[in-house]
């Protein structure tokens, strides 16, 4: 007799497929290579003391340690110099070294002075090491009494040393606030110890905070710490409704004090999420630094915006939005960045502007500074001119020796690029090579020399050295050199798959021009399509990639994710529906009605606002016929078999795929959608971004119409825009993939459409990730989650 405990049948893990499992076993090795690759995410060049020859660069870099769930932080030195042949050479150190539990990194401009901090992941204190070139120099441990954790999430994050290197300023939780305590007989007066005998603490007012990704954190607080004594010291005079962050020191004037200048945004009436939003209205600041008392007395300044108690000044009152404050090397003026098209219109991500203001020469901070357009919004480019700034960072210290030009990265359409802009005249110059297709983005600055990273689809991240070659009074130019690294390397086997593949970027013809208003939406869009550069009688199958946003782009560089799904055998058609104008809205390529306004003459605000409102509430036709029209484009160039299309896009792009199942039933074989936005009614109401339902179904009256308590009639309307209102025609097979703990689409609203399909007989996997946000990006749920999109799509195209 067998015994009752034992078992013939192998037992297939929870979710597998058993016909699909050896396919899980080998995408997942495949996986697991491109997941090793190392990422460069930072550098930073330092000249010796000693006026040696050559430069020391330091590359920030870092590898997912999928059996952790984390990712390593790795250091990377390297020895930069100049030979007689005009050639660059880098002696890299032998190994990099592994930065265990650094939360953030920050040497000083000298360079003789790093600043480590580590983060606790309790309620333990947070750790200051000051590190000198041959050892650890200061060790400080900042209780949370004083302050949280400091902010390492690259918005509110900003750590500034001062002049003379005694000094951090830097952005912080600040303390937790007192709670009630209760005891045996009940709340008990006054504040007591956490772990008293026989009390227990209550959880008092719930505080908001600023949703997806700053759930739990509190409020950004601005602290000074000297690096001598180990003192902390809050800056004073900031308004509690004021959220900051990306904090630098004012150039030191003689004999006075020293003042600190970074971004705050308001938290009335209310904080809405801000990860992923420029539209959210801001404003750059100047208050005074502790620490740097001054040494003659000041009269106190009775300027109108001025908190006299503080002397808490709003350098940009006349503008809705200013980030990223950079001052000029001699101290002359503040350069700063403007997303205010996209705060007036509503819109997450639209073109940005770039301003300057000339900083007063005694040193005292004044509202009432002219802010000079450097770099106004771009309207309408003609092809192949400059399309208008789309930054998302700046460096620490962007500046050429004349110190007036800056070198940044920018959005050009489905590519970045590096550009050079004079700040005094308003020039822009394309800095990088052009005629690749890569995308380009600036680590550091060598002098005027440039060290930058540049990748393709199918080409993995190098860097690249700009050497100038010619300087005039108006221009420079520079010649690009290779740069062999160790970072670069990778296995045989992806070389060789990476290396069968190639991508060109598509111009795709608009259809129906004639309902186009702008000569800008009348332009060709723009599609990145990688594909086998082996010729082969039958086309493979096809994943047609949508971005999220949709006010965003799918850039032309590398990802893992998509590589891997390339290398199975698929060619990629990643549709920029929204590239034709960035600074659009609506979903449409357009303008905004903010610059249809500018477009127009004053006297025809009435048509542009008739013109605006054919296409509000055109969110989902729109973007819908955009990516239908790129795929009848590749198709009609014998590109695509049209029975083998798969479709794949999260949060906006995961909307856009339910809707193209829904509107397009019979077009796509498989489709996976990762934490989708399938019913604005439903979302509107649990979302960190209600607004954003508002401005996507309305359009500009979005904006104004918006309303924490929407109609019946309202939403009537967004239940109408969303791709639940044709569920009833979708019967391709769906894979969904959700996070728990996402803010921003919460996982209800995907959840409640994959139940409805698996109601009406349509095949639907669901994998959801407990502890994972609105991106899945933990290592293991990225993991898991594109082996088994390519799984699934294995299965049925």
């Amino acid at each position: 007799m067998a015994s009752c405990g034992s078992s013939s049948t192998k037992e297939v893990p929870l979710g597998i497929d058993p016909a699909m499992e050896e396919t899980y076993v080998s995408q997942s090795k495949l996986l697991k290579e491109f997941t090793s690759i190392a990422s460069i995410d930072k550098a930073w060049i330092f000249k010796p003391d000693s006026g040696g020859k050559g430069s020391q660069a330091m590359f920030s870099i870092s590898q997912t340690n999928l059996l952790a769930n984390k990712r390593r932080k790795q250091i990377l030195s390297a020895h930069i110099s100049k030979e007689t042949d005009h050639s660059v050479n880098f002696q890299w150190a032998p190994f990099p070294v592994e930065m265990t539990g650094v939360s953030i990194m920050v040497p000083s401009a000298s360079g003789s002075k790093l600043l480590v901090i580590r983060n606790s992941e309790n309620e333990s204190p947070t750790q200051f090491e000051i590190w000198s070139p041959s050892q650890l120099e200061k060790e400080f441990h900042v209780p949370q009494s004083v302050h949280g954790s400091v902010y390492s999430d690259g918005w509110f994050e900003g750590i500034s040393w001062n002049s003379d290197e005694t000094l951090i300023a830097y952005v912080a939780e600040e303390p937790s606030p007192s709670k009630p305590t209760f005891g045996g007989l009940g709340y008990k007066k006054g504040d007591s110890a956490d772990k008293e005998s026989g009390t227990w603490k209550g959880q008092g007012e719930w505080e908001e905070d600023w949703g997806e990704t700053y759930f739990g954190k509190r409020q950004p607080a601005l602290f000074v710490i000297n690096i001598e004594s180990g003192e902390v010291r809050a800056v004073e005079g900031i308004s509690k409704s004021l959220s900051v962050g990306q904090v630098i020191w004012a150039p030191l004037a003689e004999g006075l004090s020293q003042y600190l200048v970074f971004v705050g945004w308001t938290s009335e009436p209310r904080k809405l999420g801000i990860k992923y939003c420029y539209n959210r209205s801001c404003a750059l600041y100047a208050v005074r630094a502790p620490f740097s008392e001054s040494k003659a007395k000041e009269l106190q300044p009775k300027w109108s915006n001025v908190n006299e108690d503080s002397d808490l000044v709003n350098l940009t009152p006349s503008i809705s939005s200013a980030f990223f404050p950079r001052f000029s090397p001699d101290g002359k003026f503040l350069v700063f960045l403007s997303a205010k098209s996209s705060v007036d219109s509503g819109a997450h991500s639209a073109t940005d502007s770039l301003h300057r203001i000339d900083w007063p020469t005694d040193g005292k901070p004044c509202p009432s500074a002219n802010i000079v357009d450097v770099i106004p919004v771009v309207m309408c480019a003609e092809d192949g001119c400059f399309p208008g700034l789309y930054c998302s960072s700046f460096l620490s210290n962007p500046w050429l020796s004349d110190g007036c030009t800056m070198i940044l990265s920018s959005v050009w359409h489905s590519t970045q690029v590096i550009l050079s802009v004079d700040v005094l005249s308003g020039s822009v110059s394309h800095v990088n090579p052009n005629d690749s297709g890569f995308s380009w983005n600036v680590l550091t600055l060598d002098g005027d020399n440039i060290v930058a990273v540049c990748s393709s689809p199918v080409d993995i991240p190098e860097i690249k050295y700009g050497c100038l070659a010619e300087k005039t009074t108006t221009s420079y130019s520079w010649s690009w050199l290779e740069v062999s690294s160790p970072i670069a390397r990778y296995s045989e086997k992806i070389r060789s798959l990476l290396s069968s593949l190639q991508f060109s970027i598509m111009k795709i013809p608009v259809k129906d021009v004639s309902n186009c208003l702008t000569k800008g939406s009348r332009e060709p869009f723009e599609a990145i399509f990688v594909s086998s550069n082996k010729k082969n009688d039958t086309c493979d199958p096809l994943i047609v990639v949508l971005h999220g946003g949709p006010h965003s782009v799918s850039l032309s560089s590398f990802s893992k994710n998509l590589a891997f799904l390339s290398s199975l055998g698929y060619n990629l058609l990643i549709v920029n529906y929204s590239v034709r104008n960035l600074a659009s809205f609506f979903s449409v390529s357009l303008f905004t009605m903010v610059e249809l306004g500018n477009f127009f003459p004053e006297a025809h605000w009435d048509l542009v606002r008739k013109h605006c409102n054919l296409f509000q509430g055109k969110l989902g036709p729109r973007d819908v016929n955009d990516v239908l029209t790129a795929i009848d484009h590749v198709i009609g160039m014998g590109l695509c078999d049209p029975s083998k299309i798969a479709v794949v896009g999260g949060s906006h792009g995961g909307f856009l795929t339910s809707h193209l199942i829904g509107q397009a039933p019979d077009k796509f074989a498989v489709a996976a959608l990762r934490n989708p936005v399938c019913n604005l009614a439903l979302m509107v109401g649990t979302s960190d971004i209600p607004d954003w339902c508002f401005v996507e179904a309305y359009g500009s009256q979005g904006k104004t119409s918006f309303t924490e308590t929407p109609s019946s009639e309202q939403l009537t309307l967004l239940h109408s825009k969303s791709p639940v209102s044709h569920i009833h025609k979708v019967k391709t097979p769906a894979l969904f993939l959700l996070g728990a703990q996402d803010l921003r689409v919460p996982v209800s609203n995907g959840l409640h459409y994959a139940k409805a399909l698996k109601e009406k007989g349509v095949e639907v996997k669901i994998i959801m990730f407990p502890n994972d946000v609105h991106a899945i990006e933990r290592p293991q749920s990225d993991f898991e989650s594109f082996l088994n999109i390519g799984v699934w799509f294995k299965k049925y195209c």
